[in-house]
């Protein structure tokens, strides 16, 4: 990626197409000592080391990646979908619906649907792969943790700026799944085998 490229030894992404962003120290963190349990605490569950530099960094650079594929998946399929339907009710509205053969009607409204319910499904199976990717789960439930031991933190007088790491909290499609956990970590070990920082 070519922001990536361009990144500073401990600098990341926060957001999709926004800033980029220095990694605050996990000693920093650990300082306070409601963080410092909660990242032990969170180790435990989520199998991860939240207070180290080389782990989170690129934890949060695959996160802002994760957030790019879905962004371009959504793009992909969503636009498309949203002009065709857009069209297809125009074009109802202003010549089908008016045709003398109530045939015709019947045709363009079976040939609208079966367009639409294929770009609908085409991206329902966009957003499945993406979302409800379990390897990709366990990078958002880490990454939400992770922001939520930095606030603890940030609130217990950390210096760490606001609203960091910068980017807003999965609502949903975050779950932990321990059963893939091996996964995740091989491909954390193989991303920073191929990572120059």
């Amino acid at each position: 990626m070519d922001d990536e490229q361009e990144l500073g030894q401990w600098e990341f992404i926060g957001r999709r197409g926004g800033d980029v962003v220095t990694l605050v120290s996990g000693s920093v963190i650990a300082a306070v000592p409601e963080a410092n349990r909660a990242a032990e605490e969170a180790r435990r569950e989520l199998r991860f080391d939240f207070l180290d530099d080389h782990a989170v960094l690129s934890l949060l650079r695959r996160r802002h990646d994760d957030e790019q594929d879905m962004f371009k998946a959504g793009f992909a399929h969503g636009v498309p979908l949203a002009l065709v339907g857009f069209g297809a009710v125009l074009y109802w509205g202003g010549v089908a619906l008016y045709w003398e053969s109530p045939a015709a009607r019947t045709a363009y409204l079976a040939v609208a649907a079966i367009v639409l319910v294929t770009q609908l499904f085409f991206f329902v199976r966009s957003a499945r792969s993406h979302w409800g990717d379990p390897v990709r789960q366990n990078l958002r439930a880490r990454a939400r943790t992770y922001r939520e031991i930095a606030h603890i933190a940030r609130r217990g007088g950390a210096d760490i700026p606001a609203f960091y790491p910068h980017y807003g909290p999965y609502p949903f499609a975050a779950t932990f799944h321990p059963e893939v956990d091996d996964t995740e970590q091989r491909h954390v070990r193989e991303s920073e085998g191929s990572d120059d920082h």
